[in-house]
């Protein structure tokens, strides 16, 4: 594994890459950041070269100005800038929940980097109907709400409550999460302060996205097979494969599947994405 730091305007960018093959990129949700999935990407990097980083804001990718409002399109920009840097051909991406977001405004404004997004439950609000997005407005301010009046803890139980993520459904060999610590607890004020309204705010170029339909950039709608499905990311995975005229293709797991479930988690990856039928470069 090797990592680096690159910088883009008004941030700089950590990253790291490991293993051999196609270029993969792994979008983390929450206030994950490059090592949150290390339980997945260990069971990629035999095929792929995994690419992990730690998202604008978050452990060791650090904003020039901390208090600088920030838009989904800005962490879009800095995905754009990382894959440009990077490689030069149309790359794989798995974005979770909010990554799955970002995904989805990089492959709007920059499809020839996209050669297949799996977007799995983005909140990509613009998606819903009327009603369930102002339901869905309405609790990620409920989540601000409380995290300016009851602190993390309370919002992290909050935000644990509203996905369905957790552990006691989980793979044999996947240990419980250790305790918070302080850089985790300082992303979650990045993640409740900035990421959040970001995404309250982020308008998705609906119809760049259904032009995607049948051009070389593939979007394909995930969802955990045993979130809710009232759970308005799991709706935003549904709305998606409708606007793209496909199915939503299930995953083990529920919102936290990747964690949770690493190894039935990367089995069904390697299906989706179709692993057998990419070439390596240098191989027949």
């Amino acid at each position: 594994m090797r990592s680096d730091v690159l910088a883009v305007p008004g941030a700089r960018i950590y990253y790291e890459v490991q293993g051999s093959g196609p270029l993969l990129l792994v979008l983390q949700g929450g206030e994950g950041d490059a090592e949150r999935t290390k339980g997945l990407v260990g069971r990629l990097v035999g095929e792929h070269t995994v690419v992990t980083y730690d998202r604008r804001g978050l452990s060791r990718s650090s904003p020039d100005d901390p208090d600088a409002p920030l838009t989904v399109e800005t962490h879009a920009d800095d995905v754009h800038r990382l894959l440009a840097a990077l490689t030069s051909e149309p790359a794989l991406l798995l974005g979770s929940s909010y990554g799955g977001l970002v995904g989805l405004v990089l492959a709007a404004r920059h499809p020839g980097q996209v050669r297949t997004l799996v977007a799995h439950e983005p909140p990509a609000l613009s998606l819903l109907p009327e009603a369930a997005r102002a339901g869905a407005d309405a609790t990620f301010g409920e989540l601000e709400k409380t995290y300016r009046e009851e602190g993390w803890a309370a919002a992290f139980k909050m935000l644990a409550e509203v996905t369905g993520a957790g552990f006691a459904d989980r793979e044999p060999d996947v240990e419980l999460p250790a305790p918070l610590s302080k850089q985790r607890i300082a992303n979650m004020h990045f993640f409740f302060t900035h990421d959040i309204p970001a995404a309250r705010h982020c308008e998705l170029d609906v119809p760049a996205i259904a032009a995607l339909k049948g051009t070389a950039t593939r979007v394909v709608p995930a969802a955990g097979g045993t979130t809710a499905p009232g759970f308005f990311d799991h709706l935003c995975a549904t709305e998606l494969a409708r606007l793209l005229g496909t199915e939503v293709a299930t995953f083990p797991g529920g919102h936290n599947g990747l964690t949770s479930h690493p190894r039935a988690f990367a089995a069904r990856l390697r299906e989706v994405l179709a692993i057998r039928g990419v070439r390596r470069p240098g191989r027949p």
